[in-house]
């Protein structure tokens, strides 16, 4: 039987944020990805969205013993999607690989009152830098929709969970991506 993998896009190409093994880098076509609010949430987050025209790059990590339960209810408002043949990798076995997406129904846009977390971009962005440079990040920002959406700078106080010290930096290495793109960040109140 092929061994299981997850694609991560988001948080989990930090590897800071998870201890998953065999993790690489891949590339997921066909998806996009979108900053989504759903009920199942209090803030906005990532989600993966079809996208016939577009392909985005991630990790992908092995789940052994085909044992989701803890990668489940990490990624509890997700779906998780099978894409085995959506990805490429550089693994010589085979594997079946998944995503979390939320499913289209059940996503609405980011408001002030379901805000992006600054600590969660944060994550994001220190993980791409760190497995796919400086370009990765760029073509992070340039394959993720959804970027007028409000945005809470809570470093000071962060509520992302799984939140990491950037180094300076890091730190502005997202504020500038974050400038490109008009990004409306307010202050947490």
């Amino acid at each position: 039987m092929p061994d299981p993998y997850f694609f991560g896009y988001g948080s989990l190409v930090n590897l800071m944020t998870h201890d998953f093994p065999d993790p690489r880098p891949a590339r997921l076509k066909g998806w996009r990805r979108v900053w989504r609010h759903t009920d199942l949430r209090q803030v906005a987050f990532l989600t993966a969205t079809p996208d016939p025209d577009c392909e985005i790059e991630g990790m992908i990590a092995h789940v052994p013993h085909d044992d989701w339960a803890a990668l489940d209810a990490r990624e509890w408002a997700y779906d998780r999607v099978p894409v085995t043949g959506a990805v490429s990798h550089d693994l010589t076995r085979p594997v079946d690989i998944a995503v979390y997406a939320v499913a289209a129904e059940k996503q609405s846009l980011p408001s002030t009152r379901h805000p992006i977390l600054l600590s969660y971009i944060d994550v994001v962005v220190q993980g791409y830098l760190r497995h796919f440079g400086e370009a990765g990040v760029e073509r992070f920002f340039a394959t993720t929709d959804g970027w007028e959406a409000p945005i809470i700078n809570d470093r000071a106080a962060p509520r992302y969970p799984r939140h990491q010290v950037l180094k300076p930096s890091e730190t502005a290495l997202v504020d500038s991506h974050l400038a490109a793109v008009s990004a409306n960040v307010e202050s947490m109140i």
